[in-house]
């Protein structure tokens, strides 16, 4: 079965649902990976929508992307409380370490990086997410470490993509 034709499967099963546009895109995203450019006229048809307004939704939730991504996504948070303890550190090292800026995924294809606007973690900042862990108090070396483990084909990652 084809990526259009699974999507139209799940226009079918969610366009009835109060609000079902986000349910949708997350099964979209769940099932694709993200969501393709080429859904968002089909998905706007499939809801009555315009293209504009799947658009606007897409682009302003952060867990939606429009192209692959690599097997890991990390997030860096970057709220007011992150950032006074250090967090602007921790992105110039994971895009230098990493070799990518926010939105771009490493060469061999492991790691996607994010920016992210907070993850309820303030307590304990800096924080950053890989995949769906949330990991506290982050230093460049912790960084590093964790980065190592992502990479290490002995180590799969909780909640990351196979």
């Amino acid at each position: 079965m084809d990526k259009r034709t699974n999507i139209d499967q799940l226009i079918e099963q969610f366009k009835s649902l109060p609000g079902g546009l986000m349910p949708l895109l997350h099964a979209v995203k769940h099932d694709v990976g993200y969501i393709p450019d080429d859904s968002v006229e089909q998905i706007a048809k499939g809801f009555n929508l315009s293209r504009a307004e799947v658009h606007g939704v897409i682009s302003f939730y952060h867990d939606f992307n429009t192209s692959p991504t690599g097997q890991h996504c990390v997030q860096i948070c970057r709220a007011e409380a992150c950032q006074s303890m250090g967090s602007r550190q921790i992105e110039a090292h994971a895009k230098k370490s990493l070799g990518i800026e926010y939105g771009e995924t490493t060469k061999d294809g492991k790691v996607t990086l994010q920016p992210v606007y907070c993850l309820g973690n303030c307590a304990c900042s800096p924080s950053i997410r890989i995949d769906d862990d949330i990991h506290a108090r982050v230093s460049a070396a912790s960084f590093d470490q964790l980065m190592a483990e992502l990479r290490s084909p002995a180590t799969t990652h909780a909640g990351g993509k196979k």
